[in-house]
């Protein structure tokens, strides 16, 4: 089997902006010693949490050095460095390696509608160009593209392409997908409210939204599963499935960055064309932050 960047609890870091709507250092300090100090397994800087598709080029490259200096070696640093332009994503790939991290997450490429051949000449084209472990993000409800099961068993071929970041929510093809490429690939939940579901299916983990305002729990549920205490890690997904739901009331990462508020950490507004949640969606997040907390 490959080797793992991580086991467990990943956190999909949201990025913080300040009242000029630049990114917030001080407080992306603090959240990030917040989430070591509750034993998150990973960090995942500039994905699509971290609302890494308004950033320019040059501000992905500090944000993404600044988590590697700032964990210092302590948790996993992914980056993600995914593009619709296959150049770009071995040029920000090759960067990530270039300052220490971990691996790269790399989404599939948006709007071009590639082909599955496509997928996998631009995945082989950057895993050519870096000894970073790479994980591959399918996400069609975002990039209109699905790796395919057939497609993601050529590329675990590759041996620097360790892992797969599933968020198509559809565990039949999931489990196709295990079943095709056995120990050559491990599987990420991408979804909040499927994470035991998938590690049932021999999934090791989770890259998480919900851990950026609750990590020890998300990293205690996954322990919980490895440890072999199969009912109690399912109790803890149901209980979790109402501020899961809260936290995807409006497209991600609006919801969360309101949250981030909610516990302590001013994380400002989403960029344009991204908008605060409504007072409608506020007043559920707050709701389900308390609820949850009682």
């Amino acid at each position: 089997m490959k080797k793992a960047i991580f086991k467990g609890c990943g956190t999909a870091l949201a990025t913080p902006f300040d009242k000029n709507n630049e990114v917030n250092y001080e407080i992306f300090g603090k959240m990030i010693e917040d989430q070591i100090k509750n034993d998150v397994d990973s960090l995942i800087v500039c994905g699509t949490t971290g609302e890494s598709s308004t950033m320019t080029e040059q501000e992905r490259k500090e944000a993404i050095k600044f988590v590697v200096e700032k964990s210092n070696g302590r948790v996993p640093v992914i980056a993600g460095t995914g593009s619709n332009n296959t150049k770009s994503a071995v040029e920000m790939t090759k960067y990530a390696e270039s300052i220490g991290c971990d691996g790269a997450l790399v989404v599939t490429p948006y709007y071009n509608k590639t082909t599955q051949l496509g997928l996998i000449e631009h995945y082989k084209t950057i895993a050519n160009e870096t000894k970073l472990p790479i994980v591959m993000y399918s996400v069609k409800s975002r990039t209109g593209v699905n790796i395919e099961p057939e497609t993601a068993k050529e590329l675990s071929k590759v041996e620097n392409i360790v892992a797969i970041k599933e968020a198509s929510g559809d565990l039949s093809q999931i489990a196709k997908i295990i079943n095709l490429c056995e120990d050559n690939l491990s599987i990420y939940s991408g979804n909040d409210d499927q994470v035991i579901p998938i590690l049932s299916l021999g999934g090791i983990g989770v890259i998480s939204v919900l851990s950026n305002i609750e990590p020890k729990y998300t990293h205690e549920m996954c322990k919980t599963y490895f440890d072999g205490d199969f009912k109690k890690a399912g109790e803890m997904q149901i209980k979790a499935i109402p501020l899961i739901n809260a936290l995807f009331c409006e497209v991600n990462p609006t919801p969360v960055k309101f949250a981030l508020k909610e516990v302590g950490f001013d994380f400002g507004k989403p960029r344009l064309p991204l908008t605060e949640p409504t007072e409608t969606s506020k007043k559920i997040i707050k709701q389900e932050i308390e609820k949850f907390n009682k």
